[in-house]
């Protein structure tokens, strides 16, 4: 009988708490941009009952469970001014605009809503303080992540980040709007990623993750991923004009074509275009000059529908003094013989100088248009969907000379030639389900992606491009189609996400054609401790794949080898204006893809890389705002002893930071330093590539109305070496080639003025 009784009472008290997580209520928003009425994307809502939160998604939406009718509701999003609202249930979504105003550091909540948001924060936050006027710029934004040039401007940067030297894009996964950036079966590189096309004044947001942990992110995510996002609306026009040393010009316009009546109806169109020149510091001119446009059409079709068209084109010529030797610039340099042994070099026969150039017969052309429709739609229900088609058509042409005579005694020019068309095909359905307290978030993906190249070859040809012999000729189709599944809950505390994608590759060269199929699981946990401190690990496996033309030749050996990873980390906010994030992080390859000097990709062995990355945001007063970023990393071979297998080129400890400043009166920027430490040349160690502490400063003075500016790179007037790679070269008169470092110089003092209208 006492035992009926108990379960009775436990029947009851369950009854009673299902209907009190069912007496929930409501309460659904949407923050937008009061003035470009574009939805604002990790706005943090936070209601006044248990401090529950909620964050907003991609179409500013957010939804609260809350035990009352009404509820006050404080709302905060980095660089708006913060609002307090009372609300009241109900089934219909309210819109809430924000205003722009300072930037607080104290407005940046730790919140168990947002996965990987500590990423986001800390770009919002670089994104907001320092003034961007470059490509190049916005990549340096991200805290470890390196570039450099090595054979004209013209080129895209090579990249190191988390241990890597990632060639162009190899183990870097970068896309514009969702639509991919890197190259597969590049001629020049696998995964190469040309940002130029990318005006940096149209960028609204840009967003990384490092490691392969994210479900939607396939193809070269090994070290990471970065995706920029174009701006929606412009919330002014503007004509941009800017000079400076070495010949060096800029001009930019941004036009909005519709008016603000257009805006509030949800319709934006707007133009944007870039010329660049430089000469650079180079004894022979660089004759760097670059052509960009960008055009973007938005459109709320009704409650339910967005519309998104964008369209860019770019085209870019350059010529280029490309690498020298150090033994062609001074005496008495080290090299190493043909038995690997170290020797010195004599002064080489009229010395060049650090800017000088041996082969004057390098340089390139290269080109990209693109198209991109998107559609996103609300299906009501908590349920949402969203279909992205692209399309580019790409042209790449570079002659390139780094070891001169050691090849042949014609000086051993290289020609690199590809036409390309890409077009794909990205959806993702998303559904939001509120459990109570808790909030599930199930997601199902699917791509599609179609390369075609036309005319790829690498060839020898003399210093006027005559033919001597193809290195390699053929046309390439490649395609990868991928699914996948993420499934998100937040619970009280926890975060948990885990997630899969199956990927399938087709390679296709000279009419032989293999396929691979890849699976990658994810697992992420996230644990929000109080409003101060949030821990999280994240686990997976992801892979980068080689060239198509490798894996034909390679029988689809070793075509797409995985990599395993996890990371240990925190986000703590130890007092209100200060922000640290702290990983621990671990990366292991199933094979190193490496970019060797005949131009071929080759695989090195397995490899393995652990590190510490540390970054922290502090603001000293309402203006002055302070940055650090620490990245160490220990990159070897995996089977290899200890103090030996290095990775050439694989950076260990870089660091940068400086101080911003955004003053009342309109004077504002920043000086900012980046230091890469010396690393190993090659990978026995016996060469180094030298490091470097580079500073540069940005002053502008900003009005409603207009904007006058003063960029300086390298301020104190460092030398430095911006890139650095073991060639096996042979000069005019040497006997026999010589294994020695060669390197491109940094750019020295440069001085750069720059006026701006708005209206």
């Amino acid at each position: 009988m006492l035992h009926i009784k108990k379960m009775m009472l436990l029947a009851v008290a369950l009854l009673l708490t299902v209907q009190a997580t069912f007496a929930q209520k409501i309460f659904k928003g949407r923050i937008i941009d009061e003035h470009t009425f574009q939805p604002v994307e990790y706005a943090s809502i936070r209601s006044n009952i248990s401090g529950k939160t909620a964050a907003t998604d991609r179409s500013g939406d957010f939804q609260l469970s809350l035990p009352t009718d009404t509820a006050t509701l404080q709302i905060s999003y980095i660089g708006y001014n913060a609002k307090i609202i009372k609300v009241t249930s109900t089934n219909k979504r309210i819109t809430i605009p924000l205003s722009r105003g300072t930037i607080d550091l104290e407005e940046v909540q730790i919140s168990p809503d947002l996965n990987n948001a500590s990423f986001h924060t800390l770009s919002a936050l670089d994104l907001n303080l320092r003034p961007v006027n470059s490509s190049q710029d916005l990549m340096r934004l991200v805290p470890g992540l390196f570039i450099a040039q090595h054979m004209g401007g013209g080129k895209a940067e090579q990249i190191f980040v988390r241990g890597f030297d990632a060639d162009h894009g190899t183990d870097l996964n970068v896309s514009v709007d969702g639509m991919p950036v890197n190259m597969v079966s590049h001629i020049h590189g696998q995964g190469y990623a040309d940002l130029h096309f990318l005006i940096p004044e149209t960028v609204d947001d840009f967003d990384y993750g490092k490691g392969p942990y994210y479900t939607d992110k396939g193809d070269f995510a090994t070290a990471g991923y970065l995706n920029f996002t174009t701006k929606d609306a412009l919330d002014k026009s503007m004509v941009s004009l800017e000079a400076g040393r070495f010949n060096t010009f800029r001009g930019m316009a941004m036009l909005n074509l519709l008016d603000s009546a257009a805006k509030r109806k949800g319709e934006n169109w707007y133009i944007a275009g870039e010329y660049n020149y430089t000469d650079g510091p180079f004894t022979f001119a660089e004759h760097y000059k670059r052509f960009n446009a960008f055009s973007k059409y938005t459109k709320q079709l009704n409650t339910n529908n967005k519309l998104s068209l964008s369209a860019s084109a770019f085209t870019t010529t350059w010529r280029a003094s490309g690498e020298i030797p150090e033994r062609a610039v001074a005496a008495n340099t080290t090299a190493i013989d043909g038995n690997g042994n170290p020797i010195k070099i004599p002064e080489y026969v009229n010395p060049i100088g650090r800017f000088g150039t041996i082969d004057s017969a390098q340089g390139g052309k290269t080109s990209r248009f693109n198209f991109i429709a998107k559609l996103n739609t609300d299906l009501g229900n908590n349920l949402s969907m969203e279909n992205e088609a692209y399309y580019t058509h790409y042209n790449f042409l570079l002659h390139v000379n780094s070891s001169f005579f050691a090849e042949d005694s014609l000086g051993g020019e290289q020609q690199q030639n590809q036409s390309r068309d890409m077009f794909g095909y990205n959806g993702k359905l998303s559904k939001h389900s509120y459990l109570g307290n808790s909030i599930l978030t199930s997601t199902i993906g699917l791509g599609t992606r179609f390369d075609r190249t036309y005319g790829t070859e690498r060839s020898s040809v003399t210093e006027d491009y005559q033919l001597i012999d193809y290195i390699e000729q053929g046309n390439i189709k490649q395609n990868n189609s991928s699914v996948y599944l993420d499934e998100t809950l937040q619970s009280g505390k926890w975060l948990f996400n885990a997630g899969a994608r199956l990927d399938y590759f087709n390679f296709n060269y000279q009419d032989s054609t293999q396929t691979k199929t890849v699976v990658s699981p994810k697992l992420n946990i996230q644990y929000t401790a109080n409003d101060q401190v949030q821990f999280y690990l994240k686990t997976g496996k992801g892979f980068h794949s080689n060239s198509a033309i490798v894996a034909i030749g390679n029988n689809n050996s070793g075509t797409v080898p995985a990599a395993y990873g996890t990371d240990l980390g925190v986000n703590w906010k130890p007092m209100p204006h200060l922000y640290i994030n702290v990983a621990a992080w671990y990366l292991y390859l199933q094979q190193e893809f490496v970019y060797d000097d005949d131009g071929d990709i080759v695989a090195s062995g397995k490899t393995k890389r652990y590190g510490l990355d540390f970054s922290a945001r502090y603001q000293l007063t309402d203006w002055l705002f302070a940055d650090l970023n620490v990245n160490l990393a220990h990159p070897r071979l995996a089977d290899s002893a200890k103090n030996t297998g290095y990775l050439a080129l694989a950076p260990t400890f870089t660091s940068t930071g400086g101080l911003d400043f955004k003053l009342p009166n309109g004077i504002n920027g920043g000086l900012s330093y980046r230091y890469m430490h010396s690393r190993p040349g090659n990978n026995t160690n016996t060469l180094v590539a030298d490091g470097y502490y580079v500073t540069d400063l940005k002053i502008n003075y900003t009005k409603k109305r207009y904007e006058v500016g003063l960029t300086i790179e390298n301020l104190f007037n460092t030398k430095w070496n911006e890139f650095e790679a073991e060639e096996i070269s042979q000069l005019r008169g040497e006997s026999a080639p010589v294994d020695q470092m060669s390197f491109t110089p940094g750019t020295p003092f440069a001085a750069r003025l720059r006026v701006a209208l708005f209206f």
